[in-house]
């Protein structure tokens, strides 16, 4: 397998870390926010 091809495989996989990190966060911000928003609300 050449070298650039390794390269383009580590780049997609690196970019799907990136992409279900950002998942992780926004859904914790939206429980968060849900969260505190029905506790302000009583």
């Amino acid at each position: 397998m050449p070298y650039h091809e390794i390269h383009e495989k580590k780049k997609v996989k690196n970019y799907a870390l990136l992409v279900v990190m950002f998942a992780l966060v926004a859904t914790f911000f939206a429980v968060t926010i849900v969260k505190f928003s029905s506790m302000m609300g009583g």
